[in-house]
């Protein structure tokens, strides 16, 4: 059954969606009135028939489902900026595994530089993650916040388990501090650039009180460290 979030619930026990969910329905799906679609509302997920198509797509509350998706730990993902195929790719496959949040950072390596067109690059981004809420049945969609300066990322430290991944295999192993983690925890993982991060970054982060981790021997792609690091989090989560 196709997902759709909305912003307000009206008076009548009905939901009214926005223009390109409404499109979505009418035009992608081609659904009828009286096909059930699942709507969520502040967390909470409803089964709802289509009670009118045009101009905007209203549904009809049938029944409320008990079901939460969410991780019990509670991450923040803060991605470098990267190119944009690969930026998509770790944005879809961070909402699907569960993230909370996703902070763009402007890394010393950065290859991407958003500069002015920030704003509509966000507005993007947010489309994706809500779509990838949706394809994966999320009760919630993350938010995306703009892009982090180095000292803006050093004062976001108000969590539980503050956490820098590094090639450095010296350091602290993923495993080793995930085992300490319990439910209702809050965690921000902060992943480099193609380039890794520079001596100066790394310095000023654990300063702060970011911990270096280690995700093992290998030397992972960017878009690879952040898929395997929540789902580190998550295989965790479940037992």
């Amino acid at each position: 059954m196709q997902r759709y979030f909305v912003n307000e619930q009206q008076k009548d026990q009905t939901f009214l969606l926005g223009k390109e969910d409404s499109y979505h329905i009418q035009k992608v799906m081609r659904m009828k009135v009286g096909d059930l679609i699942e709507v969520v509302y502040q967390g909470r997920v409803f089964h709802c028939l289509i009670s009118t198509l045009f101009p905007l797509v209203i549904a009809e509350i049938s029944s409320e489902q008990q079901e939460d998706r969410e991780l019990s730990i509670s991450v923040t993902l803060v991605q470098s900026l990267v190119k944009e195929q690969k930026m998509d790719y770790i944005l879809q496959k961070a909402t699907e595994l569960g993230v909370c949040a996703i902070y763009p950072y402007q890394a010393e390596r950065s290859v991407v530089k958003v500069g002015e067109k920030s704003d509509k690059k966000r507005q993007r981004w947010q489309s994706i993650v809500k779509e990838a809420s949706e394809q994966s049945k999320r009760n919630v969609i993350p938010f995306v916040g703009d892009v982090l300066t180095l000292s803006q990322l050093c004062r976001m430290t108000n969590y539980d388990f503050c956490l820098l991944c590094t090639v450095n295999e010296k350091e602290e192993i993923l495993k080793k501090v995930l085992s300490k983690c319990q439910k209702g925890d809050t965690m921000i993982v902060i992943v480099g650039p193609e380039g890794g991060f520079s001596e100066g970054e790394e310095e000023a982060l654990q300063e702060v009180g970011f911990l270096p981790v280690s995700l093992g021997k290998s030397v992972l792609r960017t878009e690879t460290a952040s898929s395997f690091l929540l789902s580190a989090i998550r295989y965790i989560d479940m037992e």
